[in-house]
């Protein structure tokens, strides 16, 4: 019952607050929300300032902030606002990550991974976007670093980013788990850093910028003819593929080298440097993160080319 001074009793303030009595001690008891007065008795009391002080505790631990930051707010020692907003990006951190783990725990209810596998996945699921773009861009420096390579074909490389959604689907995890492990394997950075060492020796030597651009004209040649010979089941060191290899080497040499069995040999050591299905593998992996569209792999052609080339060569 409200006293003559206008005071609450803890009971009548928990029926008000709807906090318990054991609540509303622990709150006094911890310097939050202590009593107005108390009674003759010893009783405590509390005013109406007191009760909208624990209704405000009582919201704020509702919304999971702590005591002793609910404490600093009420003694005016932190701003209520920069708390919130401080406790929104915390909320969104935690959002991140229990969609990122829902993510983890759809691809292992797909498959059945391994331990390895399971804690690889949410080891690098827990990454934040920053932390994964690291390891690219790491990967990037290590490839990349210190070589005199085309400027356009470099940034291209470094800007593309790795996307994975907030509520990623299990073959986006399961993808971005492979580039991680791909893109931090020391022989495929062996490998791209090859490729990119064979450019700047085309660089050095004025190749590069001759054949630049005629070189992605005659790559989907090349591609489109290969692709009609392996669907028509044609076998590269076959007697049907020198036509087909003729005409192609014809146009790989025009106005250049003679066509002969060196150069053959030649072209294919030039272009096997740049076939790695691996390197293909990657593209597909950021495109499966990304939500790209798919594409068609190439690699399989030119493995058939550089087959035929050389099987030509050894046929002359």
């Amino acid at each position: 019952m409200e006293t003559q001074e206008g005071l609450h009793t803890i009971g009548e303030l928990a029926a008000r607050t709807g906090l318990s009595v054991k609540a509303i001690r622990f709150y006094a008891d911890a310097g939050v929300v202590p009593p107005t007065a108390r009674s003759a008795a010893g009783y405590r009391l509390y005013d109406a300032e007191a009760a909208a002080r624990l209704d405000l505790v009582r919201t704020l631990r509702e919304l999971g902030i702590d005591l002793a930051t609910i404490r600093a707010v009420l003694g005016r020692e932190a701003d209520l606002g920069e708390v919130a907003a401080a406790h929104v990006r915390s909320l969104d951190e935690r959002i991140r990550m229990l969609r990122l783990r829902r993510a983890v725990l759809s691809t292992v209810a797909h498959r059945t991974p391994t331990q390895r596998e399971i804690s690889l996945m949410t080891d690098l699921a827990r990454l934040s976007a920053e932390e994964r773009q690291r390891i690219i861009d790491d990967y990037h420096d290590a490839v990349f670093g210190g070589l005199d390579l085309d400027e356009d074909f470099v940034a291209h490389q470094r800007s593309v980013r790795v996307e994975l959604p907030e509520e990623p689907g299990p073959e986006q995890v399961d993808a971005w788990v492979e580039l991680a492990e791909l893109v931090q394997d020391p022989g495929f950075r062996e490998r791209v850093r090859d490729m990119a060492r064979a450019q700047e020796r085309s660089r050095a030597d004025g190749t590069f910028e001759r054949s630049a651009e005629g070189a992605s004209r005659l790559a989907e040649r090349i591609a489109e003819s290969v692709a009609a010979a392996r669907a028509a089941g044609i076998a590269p060191d076959s007697a049907e593929a020198r036509p087909v290899v003729d005409e192609l080497v014809a146009a790989a040499l025009e106005g250049g080298a003679a066509d002969t069995p060196a150069e053959r040999r030649r072209l294919a050591d030039g272009y096997a440097v740049f076939t790695d299905r691996r390197v293909e593998r990657y593209w597909k992996l950021m495109g499966v993160i990304n939500g790209w569209p798919a594409f068609e792999p190439r690699v399989p052609e030119w493995e058939w080319f550089i087959a035929a080339l050389r099987a030509s060569a050894e046929a002359a």
